[in-house]
């Protein structure tokens, strides 16, 4: 029973997967295309329309038609240069080569983007045929007929939202972060080598590399909730967790600037980073609460959206009050070791600056009326559009209104 438990759940989660998703709806779009290209025209064997099936269906709605209208775009600026050239020169080579320099450069002007070489693709096939009219306008009929089977494919069954798998990627990205902060708690207080503190610098450089990772992922849930039926509060959404990723990304820079100071302090001292036993026992719960506040906060930015936000907000605030005592500790313990070794002091104080720095980007009320400027601010923005679209429509219905009411003046007999 686990094992099948197990298999059911792995099926429902590749069901979501973007490629999956992708190629299931590629396929069935371009056989409905093709079926509907039959149906609608003369062709024998319409290809084209499942072609432009297979190019427009995308995993989000936002993507798909957006990418409908530039592929629909580019292929009629193909075919009217085209149509263009068969009435002046006909095909030859220098036709052919001015074709294609002009189709580029409209394409790149009508910013129809990966389509750009469609343009110049129409416009070839389109010179290259002797009834280049009849070829021309079937070519736009069976694009046409691609691209609305698409668009109507991803409209009436709205593609899935990617917002969870952008959640598990910054919880996983926080966690992260916590691993890397509860190893140094563990390993300092004990003395700790270059070679553990260049380890550490090392991992948090390697942060980068996640943090793109999750941006991609953060992009994809982003354009999923655009223009999307199944979302009621796609805008929320979409600064709760963009805000968030902004914030750990701030806190990876931190960390590798800490982790620095940690390596410097190891390399001063040959080779050798170890403290007294009051301020080894001060440091490490004070990285340990760090630890827990990172972590904190990735659980935090996904459960906003979510019905766990009061229980992830209030981890967070012991946390960070934890780890606020145990901070003002260090900096006492730290000031006495100073001035026996003031040649350190920079050091010291650079460290203390990078926990400071932290706890003040973790900070959960700094981060709510951040978020409460956001949302007012768009709410202002919509109310705004609103607006003007309220005036427009009310002085349309004005100016309807007067000439409906203008007297008939009759024009002179003759």
């Amino acid at each position: 029973m686990p094992a099948v438990s197990e298999s059911v759940v792995s099926l429902v989660r590749r069901r979501s997967e973007p490629l999956v998703v992708q190629t299931g709806r590629s396929t069935v779009a371009a056989v409905l295309a093709y079926v509907a290209a039959l149906w609608l025209t003369n062709s024998p064997a319409p290809l084209l329309a499942p072609l432009t099936a297979l190019l427009v269906v995308q995993v989000t709605l936002y993507a798909t038609l957006t990418s409908g209208v530039r592929r629909v775009v580019s292929v009629v600026a193909g075919v009217l240069i085209a149509l263009g050239f068969t009435v002046l020169a006909g095909l030859t080579w220098w036709s052919l080569g001015l074709l294609i320099v002009s189709s580029l450069v409209l394409g790149h002007l009508l910013r129809v983007d990966e389509f750009v070489p469609e343009v110049a693709i129409s416009g070839m096939l389109v010179l290259g045929v002797s009834h280049a009219a009849d070829t021309a306008w079937d070519r736009v009929a069976e694009t046409l007929i691609g691209a609305v089977v698409g668009i109507l494919l991803n409209t009436l069954v709205p593609p899935p939202v990617y917002v969870q798998p952008a959640g598990d990627a910054i919880e996983e990205l926080a966690s992260r972060m916590r691993r890397l902060l509860a190893d140094i708690s563990r390993q300092l207080p004990g003395g700790t080598s270059q070679t553990t503190a260049t380890a550490w610098l090392e991992e948090a450089r390697n942060l980068d590399r996640a943090i793109a990772q999750v941006d991609a992922e953060l992009s994809r849930a982003e354009e999923s909730l655009r223009l999307n039926p199944r979302v009621r509060q796609g805008e929320l959404t979409r600064l709760v967790m963009r805000s968030g990723l902004d914030t750990l990304e701030i806190c990876a820079v931190v960390l590798r600037t800490l982790c620095r100071s940690l390596t410097d302090l190891a390399r001063d001292r040959d080779g050798q980073l170890a403290y007294g036993d009051e301020t080894a026992k001060r440091l490490e719960g004070l990285f340990l609460h760090l630890s827990h506040a990172v972590d904190g906060f990735g659980r935090l930015i996904t459960a906003q959206v979510s019905a766990n936000a009061e229980k992830a907000e209030a981890e967070l605030t012991r946390s960070l009050a934890a780890g606020r005592r145990d901070r003002d500790a260090v900096s006492d313990l730290l000031l006495t070791q100073t001035q026996e070794e003031p040649e350190q002091w920079e050091l010291h104080g650079a460290l203390l600056a990078n926990i400071d720095r932290l706890l003040d980007e973790l900070d959960v009320e700094r981060r709510s009326h951040w978020l409460a400027e956001q949302f007012d601010r768009h709410h202002q923005i919509r109310h705004a559009q609103r607006s003007v679209v309220q005036r427009l429509r009310h002085n349309t219905s004005a100016a309807r209104a007067r000439l409906r009411q203008r007297p008939h003046r009759p024009g002179p007999h003759r």
